[in-house]
């Protein structure tokens, strides 16, 4: 390198020598006092002179030339011998310019030791890899008989005779924070009465469960609750009845979503559960995002959680993890070289989270078990065969009936453990839905347990209960990797939920509210460090009481914002218009926010003299470089505005 410099600035000096010289020659024509005779008329002895002179300046010119190219040569040679070839840009056969491969990297280089991932070796072998599984399947999408994206499944009736099967009924109840309706909407309409009808009629039976996983909804309807149904939801939480699933303030999607916001949305929930009501949630539950990206089971991951549960997978890869009985499995991420990373996940098998198709392959048969559908309600069952009240009269008919469908989804699994969802969007909203679904499935359930020769012991469970029946009877601890079970790493994208209609359209529809979430996280990022910076400089002056402290509720409500706009259809892109509008308002609002409690903070940090500090809301110090009129406007440059008057 030091030779390289020396050669430039030599070939440098010696290129201005050259040029200096031509300088002066031209001068010297320039300055000839036979230039400057009268009329311009020049004697033929001055014109040849002149043409003698303009050929020795030609001739100098061409050595000039000569010189400055042996340098430049020199150059090349002796940096190609210093350092291998020139990595100088160069014509490609299309006329454009193409830049070589740099011959050493212009970064540092990484320690092994600074990355604890590196240091394992190669590790542990994967069972299942995505990319490779995807490469496999022929996505025919054959006709499976009655469950039409799968195949028909048949057992042995003696099978679970020295291992009985064990069910767990997973009451739940799907919120969307916004879709059809706003957040607002679906609150006052639906969520309130589920929320509220769940108190008292979990209440009632000691065996009854439920699980929540929308914190957003949760928290609104908490703030308007009494103490006393307060009180008897941590009873609920604390004796196993009501458990709270995932925990974030909603179930985000997984394919727009920066981590940052998943992350952050994670947080909220779980920081509200713990101050609230004294809880951590232990699984993940995710049935509505359209593909599930590895980045998730990371973060459950590091946030505790022990198990997850997803359901919206393209059905051929369902199918194929079902015929190998996959669909549950150590979810590992693809640069961990040992286990460090692994989360047990449960794929649900068929084709939607709703009654129908979750209690078997038949949603004929299952739709005969949704309660909330017998004759005279709302709604009922598309396959034309409705549900029937369960009584002494049939309980032997109908769970027979039921358990054959039981029977074959576990054969789709490892283990005798069974989970079975029991719910749908916006369900138990009504406390006759409480009544129908409940009432009847305990009766079929105090049938089957009573039934030896059955081989099955059924009962209501949170996701958690499931969890734990599966670890006891595989004989490990939560967070462990059950024997024989697979390892996997990838992801679930692209989604396809029934034969070409794949979900891929929401990774760029809205745009605009796409980027608007963006820029609204850099802005909590920075209000978040500024805040913080200022309020400690604020405490150590003992200046605390001037410092506008309101700032932190316009920071949580402004993460809550954010973290609603996560939602699986909201920054999708995938709700109505007016519902669109509205996360784009609460959006707009919390930029606003954000810039207030940035411009308070850098007014305060800037001054020299802290004590001159005066805080006003109506007059602010400070003002942001651009604003925006609406929820669908673009950012407009403040101008800045000079006269006479300093300012």
């Amino acid at each position: 390198m030091k030779l390289k410099k020396q050669v430039t600035v030599c070939g440098a000096a010696i290129f201005c020598v050259a040029v200096f010289s031509l300088y002066l020659m031209l001068d010297r024509v320039q300055h000839d006092p036979a230039r400057h005779q009268s009329g311009g008329n020049f004697p033929r002895s001055q014109i040849s002179v002149l043409q003698n002179r303009i050929e020795q300046l030609e001739q100098l010119l061409e050595e000039n030339h000569e010189i400055i190219s042996h340098i430049k040569d020199s150059v090349l040679e002796l940096t190609a011998h210093a350092e291998g070839q020139p990595a100088l840009p160069h014509h490609t056969p299309n006329g454009s310019w193409a830049l070589p491969p740099e011959s050493r990297p212009s970064f540092l280089s990484v320690s092994p030791q600074d990355c604890q991932f590196a240091l394992g070796g190669k590790g542990q072998s994967l069972d299942l890899q995505m990319l490779a599984v995807y490469s496999l399947l022929p996505f025919d999408n054959q006709d499976g008989g009655v469950w039409k994206q799968g195949f028909d499944i048949a057992y042995e009736p003696n099978e679970w005779d020295a291992e009985p099967l064990q069910v767990f009924v997973v009451p739940h109840s799907h919120n969307d924070p916004g879709w059809i309706k706003t957040f607002d909407k679906y609150y006052y309409d639906q969520t309130q009465h589920i929320l509220n009808s769940m108190v008292l009629k979990m209440q009632e039976d000691p065996r009854r469960r439920f699980i929540w996983s929308e914190i957003s909804f949760f928290s609104k309807w908490w703030d308007n609750i009494s103490a006393q149904k307060r009180a008897a939801v941590r009873r609920l939480v604390g004796n196993g009845q009501l458990e709270m699933v995932t925990g974030g303030w909603v179930m985000p999607d997984e394919a727009n979503s920066h981590y940052f916001a998943m992350i952050d949305q994670l947080i909220e929930g779980h920081q509200w559960l713990e101050k609230n009501i004294g809880v951590t949630p232990r699984s993940g539950w995710a049935v509505d995002p359209f593909g599930y990206s590895s980045t998730m089971p990371y973060l459950l991951k590091r946030s505790n959680l022990t198990g997850m549960l997803i359901q919206r997978v393209h059905y051929a890869i369902k199918k194929h993890f079902a015929a190998t009985q996959n669909l549950e499995f150590m979810w590992r991420q693809t640069w961990d070289p040992d286990s460090s990373t692994d989360i047990f996940c449960h794929m649900m098998p068929f084709y939607s989270y709703d009654v129908p198709h979750t209690c078997g392959p038949d949603p004929k048969i299952c739709c005969q078990f949704d309660f909330k559908r017998l004759p005279g309600g709302r709604i009922n069952c598309p396959w034309k065969v409705p549900p029937r009240a369960i009584t002494e009269a049939n309980v032997a008919e109908r769970a027979q009936l039921l358990l054959d469908q039981y029977r074959k989804k576990s054969k789709l699994y490892r283990s005798k453990v069974l989970l079975v969802p029991l719910g749908d969007d916006f369900r138990y909203d009504k406390p006759q839905e409480w009544d129908a679904q409940f009432l009847n499935y305990q009766r079929i359930f105090d049938f089957l347990n009573s039934q030896p020769n059955l081989h099955v012991q059924a009962q209501f469970g949170t996701l958690s209960d499931y969890f734990d029946a599966l670890y006891k009877k595989v004989g490990i601890v939560p967070g462990m990797k059950p024997p024989g079970f697979p390892v996997l790493s990838g992801d679930f994208f692209s989604y396809a939920d029934r034969e070409d209609h794949y979900w891929t359209g929401y990774y760029t529809s809205r745009p605009f509210y796409k980027s608007l979430d963006r820029v609204l996280e850099a802005h909590l990022r920075g209000a978040e460090i500024l805040y913080s910076l200022a309020l400690a400089h604020a405490r150590h002056a003992g200046a605390e009481s001037r410092y506008p402290l309101s700032d932190y509720t316009l920071l949580s409500n402004a993460r809550r914002n954010l973290g609603l706009f996560q939602h699986h259809d909201a920054i999708t892109g995938t709700a109505k218009e007016a519902v669109v509008v509205d996360y784009g308002v609460r959006l707009l609002h919390s930029l606003a926010s954000l810039k207030r409690v940035i411009i308070n903070a850098a007014h305060y940090l800037v001054l020299g003299d802290k004590d001159a500090y005066r805080y006003d809301s109506a007059a602010p110090f400070l003002s942001t470089d651009d604003t925006r009129l609406n929820q669908d406007s673009l950012p407009e440059k403040t101008v800045i505005k000079l006269d006479a008057s300093p300012r």
